[in-house]
């Protein structure tokens, strides 16, 4: 393929770069004032890749004609998919912006500029079909969202937070690099589809330990035990809008890189790499739920509840089937609805002077003082405790079913089980709102930004969700079928 059909493919990734140079330029010459044109333009800029991107999931663009730059990127329908959940996530998080860093003149006009340039690594990221792609997409989204977390700089919180990702990020990352300098040094190659074939027959020791410690790196980024540890102090911390934008964008990009990974580099020994992800992903159910059963923070919890989630996922790439990896785009879109409306209830969390509340016991009687709040706030909750009629609860049935297809019948039922723990927590935080005393903490009043973020999700999980399911399996499956055509 020519250079200029290359250009072609990587069209989003262009827009993005170009306009966060633009718009960098601007917050330069301006300064803060121009924040909020700053944010409706990264608002634009996201839509216009969004809308570059949909033809191409929509048609299950495969083959020869997605891979630009001689092997090293593939705009194929799997990373389309990935990637329109990223820009919708971004999207959110700079709708949400404003409001929270206007009341404490802390919104800052890098700040819409910070966001896009993390999109750009992720896009980089899902796309990804070399090793060195993989690393520059991921620490172009690593820096961006080091800074993103310490933005607050007044906040003692928001600082640790930002020096403590940054700390255990550079150390995924040295791990992440030492695996794949192992990978490279017994396969001679570090194009994925090398990899694969250089990994086809018995493996070598060194080779293994390459495969394990890049496993390791990847999983840092989903924070999947036992990398799990940054996660609930950096959530906690962060400003609110980031941290509901790390629960998102940063997890659907990761966990699609680390499936691409995982089918088309070391695809010939899934056997070799199911067994790790298997742990993982029973470790992360196991210990999101334990963790989040004592946790006083609204924050800290849905921390907890992001590795949780996790181990769901991580179930289907378990599978290791088309099935599986379908059953885990399902999972991850259900699941960036759920907590972006998870989120914007807790950015609606105010007190009378607009100041944040996180705690838990602020909602206490809040169905009778705020009951829409408190009504899509359940529906939030129950939806990610799986409860049928909820569309959450379908994001668990496809998981379990892809592992049964897979003859992975003990994981599911482990799954199932473990599942019912987590349940307990969503469920305090509904009766703390529907049966506590009402304390009338939350008196704040919200946009109508943040109301129209939160209907969208609260229908999007609702029963009514359930009219997608025809459409969002059918792209799952075409990008899907789409990654292991390539494998």
């Amino acid at each position: 393929m020519d250079f200029g059909a290359s250009l072609g493919l990587i069209a989003p990734e262009i827009v993005l770069s170009l306009s966060g140079l633009v718009l960098l330029l601007v917050a330069g010459w301006a300064g803060d004032k121009a924040s909020s044109w700053i944010s409706m333009a990264s608002c634009v800029v996201l839509a216009a890749c969004f809308a570059v991107v949909a033809p191409a999931v929509c048609a299950g663009a495969s083959g020869p004609d997605t891979v630009a730059f001689l092997g090293q990127f593939r705009a194929d329908a799997f990373a389309g998919i990935a990637k329109l959940m990223i820009f919708a996530a971004a999207g959110a998080a700079l709708v949400v912006a404003p409001s929270f860093f206007g009341r404490a003149a802390a919104m800052r006009a890098e700040f819409p500029v910070l966001i896009l340039f993390a999109t750009l690594g992720m896009s980089i990221m899902v796309s990804a079909a070399d090793l060195m792609t993989l690393y520059i997409g991921l620490e172009m989204n690593s820096l961006s969202s080091y800074i993103l977390a310490a933005f607050l700089r007044t906040d003692d919180r928001s600082s640790e937070a930002g020096l403590k990702y940054f700390v255990l990020g550079a150390l995924a990352s040295g791990i992440l690099l030492f695996g794949m300098s192992l990978v490279y040094g017994f396969t001679g190659t570090t194009s994925f589809e090398g990899v694969r074939a250089a990994l086809d027959g018995d493996m070598a020791m060194g080779a293994l330990f390459g495969v394990i410690f890049v496993l390791a790196g990847l999983a840092f980024k989903i924070s999947a035990v036992p990398f799990h540890m940054w996660t609930p102090d950096v959530y906690e911390g962060a400003p609110t809008p980031v941290t509901m934008f790390f629960a998102t964008a940063p997890k659907v990009a990761a966990v699609a890189l680390t499936a691409r990974v995982a089918i088309e580099a070391f695809g010939s020994q899934a056997d070799a790499w199911r067994q790790i992800v298997i742990f993982a992903a029973l470790a992360s159910i196991v210990v999101g739920a334990l963790g989040a059963i004592g946790q006083a923070n609204v924050k800290r919890l849905l921390a907890y509840s992001s590795i949780n989630n996790v181990g769901f996922i991580l179930i289907g790439l378990a599978c290791a089937t088309a099935d599986g990896v379908s059953a885990m785009l399902v999972y991850l879109a259900i699941y960036v609805a759920m907590t972006v409306g998870s989120f914007v209830c807790v950015l609606m969390m105010k007190d009378a002077e607009g100041g944040p509340l996180e705690a838990i016991s602020d909602l206490a009687g809040v169905s009778r003082t705020r009951p829409m709040l408190a009504l899509c706030m359940a529906v939030q909750m129950f939806s990610l405790a799986g409860i049928p009629p909820l569309f959450g609860f379908w994001g668990k049935f496809v998981v379990f079913q892809a592992a049964v297809q897979a003859d992975l019948v003990l994981l599911a039922l482990l799954g199932i089980a473990a599942s019912v723990i987590s349940a307990f927590y969503y469920i305090k935080i509904v009766k703390v709102m529907y049966f506590d005393e009402p304390v009338d903490a939350i008196q704040g009043k919200s946009d109508w930004a943040h109301w129209a973020l939160l209907v969208i999700a609260t229908v999007a999980v609702s029963p009514l969700g359930y009219l997608l399911t025809i459409w969002l399996d059918q792209l799952a499956d075409g990008a899907a079928a789409v990654l292991f055509l390539s494998a």
